[in-house]
């Protein structure tokens, strides 16, 4: 195996310190070898003026010496920290790291090789990199990977009921994607991606958007070829509170812990069925208008009162129309409805996923899942793990099922 794709790792590293320890020892227990690191120490320049800032500069400064002191293996280091280096301007925070990193992987990684994404505060068993790279071996049809995930709780109990949450937020709208078979149903995390140098190079690479990166990164992808979604190994980012981007995880468990989750709701799922039943109309809308259930919404977002006839005069054939269809229709704007629909018929998160569970799910164990009044904000750890975990087994079933995304 020494002689297959060279899996290069980007890793972004801001304050990390405390969880660098773990991370490296992750590292230097990899089975399959044939690896090497780029990671891009950073932070805003103005961060050395900045007294109260002091303390996560003193970290990152001690991130390069232990970097540097690396003997087992390969690291390439991007100093985005020391005086002067540091971001300015509108280039700044994590998705220009990432894509600095990932664009300096790309001039030097053979059409084959293998980008893989990680965080700082991300662990993973010793067969991970041979499992990503088994992975591109035995299904040549994929160009990336949503890797599976599975947040690890610590001694900090705001943050535990915060990420268990957030977890149930994600895996709920991942198996209802999955469920209508959605061509967007994966999950983005920063610590959990991959795909092959050559596909990075075709989509022109990763766009830093300040905040979602990951998931714009993973949309292109998808949008480039096949992605595999499921995987026998998985990452296990830790749960905790940050504020290094404007949404995601970190800005998610803030806002959660003082109490507002309205960003983050568990949708009605007719509304999946919704974007489903659009989707099967693209064959039939190459011949004809009619209206849809996303129809509306889709005038009003794109400003257009014919929203397919562009696309019928740009295609050829009738599967030139629906790709076409569904590069438009993508990840995003399925999100942007379901917000949409929700802000039409708002019905509490409880009530929602009530309904979920008894259209798709035995009812009789619903007290096995749910603790009876199901309130969230009244729910212990242990009973939000409970539902994290059975979501977690239903999204795994479905990854399994369904496997690569095409």
């Amino acid at each position: 195996m020494e002689n297959s794709s060279k899996i290069y790792v980007a890793l972004p590293l801001i304050d990390e310190l405390d969880h660098l320890p773990g991370l490296l020892n992750c590292l230097e227990n990899q089975i399959y070898r044939n690896f090497e690191i780029f990671v891009c120490v950073n932070q805003p320049d103005d961060w050395w003026a900045q007294e109260q800032k002091h303390p996560a500069c003193e970290n990152n400064r001690e991130t390069l010496h232990i970097l540097n002191e690396i003997k087992n293996f390969r690291v390439t280091i991007i100093d985005k920290t020391s005086p002067g280096l540091g971001w300015t301007g509108k280039q700044a925070g994590v998705g220009w790291a990432r894509k600095i990193i990932m664009d300096e992987i790309s001039k030097v990684a053979g059409e084959l090789d293998i980008i893989l994404s990680l965080d700082g505060d991300t662990t993973f068993s010793e067969n991970y990199f041979v499992s990503v790279l088994e992975a591109f071996t035995t299904n040549p049809e994929i160009q990336s990977i949503a890797i599976p995930y599975y947040h690890r709780l610590t001694s900090d109990e705001v943050a535990n009921l915060a990420i268990l949450r957030y977890e149930i937020y994600m895996r709920y709208y991942a198996i209802n994607l999955l469920r209508i078979q959605s061509p967007y149903a994966f999950t983005a995390l920063g610590s959990a991606m991959a795909c092959t140098a050559k596909a990075y190079r075709r989509i022109g690479g990763l766009t830093p958007h300040k905040s979602g990166e990951d998931f714009y990164f993973l949309q292109k992808l998808r949008k480039f070829g096949n992605m595999l979604i499921t995987l026998p190994e998985m990452v296990y980012p830790a749960a905790r509170f940050s504020s290094r981007v404007f949404f995601g995880t970190g800005p998610a468990m803030i806002k959660g812990a003082a109490g507002d989750w309205s960003s983050y709701p568990v949708y009605n799922y007719h509304f999946f069925d919704e974007v489903s039943e659009t989707f099967k109309a693209f064959e039939k809308l190459y011949k004809e208008d009619f209206e849809t259930p996303m129809t509306v919404f889709l005038e009003e977002k794109f400003g257009e009162s014919q929203v397919w006839q562009p696309l019928r005069e740009n295609s050829k054939s009738a599967g030139q129309f629906v790709k076409a269809c569904s590069t438009k229709i993508d990840g995003l704007r399925i999100l942007q409805y379901l917000k949409w629909r929700h802000q039409q018929n708002p019905v509490n998160d409880e009530e929602n996923l009530k309904g979920f569970l008894s259209a798709f799910y035995n009812p009789d164990n619903f007290n096995e899942i749910l603790p009876e009044p199901f309130v969230f904000e009244q729910c212990s750890v242990a009973q939000l793990s409970k539902i994290r975990d059975f979501l977690f087994l239903k999204e795994t079933e479905w990854q399994q099922k369904i496997r690569i995304l095409r």
